[in-house]
């Protein structure tokens, strides 16, 4: 029996792996009786296997065993049990001989069994069966002489799998390979209309690239209506000049699949993609289904829209905020070829902008519209484009922003944002261990964003440096997936109230002009960081976390750890940018790869300096001087 296959998703839906990873794969295999079971699995693609791999028993009936994807798209792991006849022989024989007990019904079911092997291989047989097939039928041998060479490692090494199986058992779960940056990528969002147009944002590029980031996220580039259209920090009174939200998309210029004047042509866009290319990064653009007045689908469709008991169409509402300048769709008008014609014009939207080299879409607020179609857009672009990457901005209750995931989304924003401490039922740490270890870890990857247009929380508020610089440095080296908003480098830390989240003067309403060249920017950190991540493959994965002990709540000290175990670096990081905090750590040395019994020398990785430390050791990190240490063991020779 073969159950609780892992990697795998609560409801039946693919679970994701990247391309180049290994994938662990694990499942509970059991049978009634003593007789030896075996376990394989194969990772399929359609037809073709492309990898297979043994299962070790873990003990308590758990196997686990790896496989490793070389190309996106949809996979099966397919998980073989059965009894392992040879094995269940060459242990009882093996255990007769040891007590000197007759075997010589052994000798002939081994020989059976050989034989039988033997008939279903169809071809000459290794030398090490064919001197233990003889061996068995020699009559005029000893019973050890007979026995012992068909218990040989030769035999059981060909023997193995399930070509003997007469009760083979198999599990099949569907898997979906991405592609590295779905996994993996540091992103930084900009307005190209505070930046002068998509031209001033491809200006942008090179300065981003030599910061080290990957993708350059743009929020809606498409004309923005004006009904109804905001002014400075959300009021209702915009004025002339007030560029409006552009999240309130469309106007008698177009709507989704056309750019605001303002920012550009289309050979501009084109302009920004491949300068982006050029440098190494990736265009990612915002999705978002919402519609002005003002928008073409509000005169050509009005049946895909809500109306009021009086007829008019309803704008969104999330009490008590209101969105006066958007008009929510809706995907389940009563007239079922509407709603057919609806999905396929937002399935278009894809389309379009993919067709222009956008293989990279942050999708705005999917937790409000329906999972079914989200299950049907991405399936049936990821059919024809296995390449996309899908960002869901699911500030949402856990299993809405989990099923979202499930449904197809290759990665999602999270509660980082808001995870400000380190231990108790909302800290980081625990967090954290739930996304790298939990169930979750089959299908949701998490991409930590320290603050977005739309919030600016915990120390951020009215902070100092400090914590923009620690709140990023535990974003980016936690989560193999990260991103900064533009202006986080200059600490924009004014909140519109005491009890709103967003920005004061939000450039969501206005146009931002920025110094990056001013002093003590936190770019220098930036490069920094994100050289720390591309030099040290144990921060492209999640599940490699392990966190160590700390007697001080405010320093938070967690390691990370290679796929293959050689690349294991330790952050200890301060949760207070106000002042400075000291501890005792309690290092997990073997984790470290460093000795537990002795000293051992440490290297800064960001200021390289180096220490000697111990099991034990005692930090101190004044927030006003540094934030953090990432620390790699240094082999004796050099030290």
């Amino acid at each position: 029996m073969v159950q609780d296959v892992r990697p795998a998703t609560p409801h039946g839906y693919p679970a994701k792996a990247l391309v180049g990873d290994t994938v662990p794969v694990s499942a509970n295999v059991f049978r009634d009786g003593h007789d030896v079971i075996a376990a394989q699995v194969e990772l399929r693609r359609g037809d073709l296997v492309v990898c297979r791999a043994r299962l070790e028993h873990l003990g308590n009936d758990e196997w686990r065993g790896p496989v490793r994807a070389t190309e996106p798209g949809p996979h099966q792991l397919v998980v073989m049990a059965w009894t392992d006849r040879y094995a269940t022989w060459a242990h009882k024989a093996a255990v007769k001989l040891a007590a000197r007990q007759d075997v010589s019904v052994e000798i002939a079911e081994g020989l059976v069994l050989l034989r039988e092997w033997q008939a279903l291989v169809g071809h000459e047989v290794p030398p090490v069966v064919a001197h233990a097939l003889a061996m068995l039928a020699d009559e005029a041998a000893d019973e050890p002489s007979r026995v012992n060479p068909a218990l040989a490692a030769g035999v059981a090494h060909a023997l193995s799998g399930p070509l003997l199986a007469t009760d083979l058992t198999t599990a099949t779960v569907e898997l979906w390979v991405d592609r590295r940056r779905a996994g993996v990528g540091a992103w930084y969002e900009l307005f190209p209309r505070s930046s002068g147009g998509l031209r001033g944002a491809a200006a942008q590029v090179p300065r981003l690239a030599g910061l080290g980031f990957d993708v350059l996220y743009l929020p809606p580039v498409h004309p923005i209506g004006r009904t109804f259209r905001k002014g400075r920090n959300n009021s209702l009174d915009a004025g002339p000049e007030d560029p409006g939200s552009p999240w309130a998309i469309g106007s008698e210029e177009g709507g989704h699949l056309a750019l605001h004047p303002d920012l550009g042509d289309f050979d501009d866009f084109d302009h920004l993609v491949r300068t982006a290319a050029d440098h190494d990064m990736e265009v990612a653009l915002d999705y978002a289904l919402n519609c002005s007045p003002d928008h073409p689908w509000v005169r050509e469709h009005p049946e895909w829209f809500y109306h009021r008991p009086d007829g008019s169409i309803a704008y969104a509402e999330n009490p008590p905020k209101k969105y006066q300048d958007i008009y929510p769709l809706n995907f389940w008008p009563p007239d079922e070829r509407d709603r057919q014609a609806l999905w396929e014009a937002c399935r278009e939207i894809f389309d379009f902008w993919a067709d222009r080299g956008v293989r990279i879409f942050r999708v705005d607020n999917p937790h409000t519209k329906p999972f079914a179609f989200w299950e049907w857009v991405i399936g049936r672009l990821h059919r024809e484009r296995p390449d996309l990457v899908f960002l869901a901005e699911a500030f949402t209750r856990p299993k809405v922003m989990a099923r979202l995931a499930e449904v197809g989304f290759s990665q999602s924003y999270t509660y980082f944002t808001w995870r400000t401490a380190q231990y108790g039922p909302e800290g980081l740490r625990t967090y954290v261990e739930e996304l790298a270890g939990g169930p979750l870890a089959d299908y949701m990857r998490p991409n930590f964003w320290p603050s977005t247009p739309d919030i600016l929380s915990g120390p951020l508020r009215n902070g100092p440096p400090a914590a923009f610089a620690l709140r990023y440095v535990l974003a980016a080296t936690l989560s193999p997936l990260y991103g900064v908003y533009s202006g986080y480098e200059l600490y924009e830390n004014e909140p519109a109230s005491p009890d709103n989240e967003e920005y004061m003067w939000s450039e969501k309403y206005q146009l931002c002009e920025r110094d990056f060249d001013r002093p003590g920017s936190l770019s220098p950190l930036f490069a920094a960081v994100n050289s720390l991540r591309r030099r040290h493959p144990a921060f492209s994965r999640l599940q490699g976390v392990h966190f160590h002990g700390s007697d001080n709540p405010n320093v938070m000290a967690y390691s990370k750890t290679s796929e293959d175990g050689r690349d294991v670096v330790l952050m200890v990081v301060t949760l207070d940018p106000h002042s400075a905090q000291q501890a005792n750590l309690r290092l997990d040395t073997a984790v470290l790869g460093a000795p537990g019994d002795r000293p051992f020398v440490v290297r800064d990785e960001l200021s390289g300096e180096q220490y000697t430390w111990g099991a034990n050791p005692y930090v101190r990190l004044d927030p006003f001087r540094r934030v953090a240490h990432a620390l790699v063991p240094v082999p004796a020779a050099e030290a």
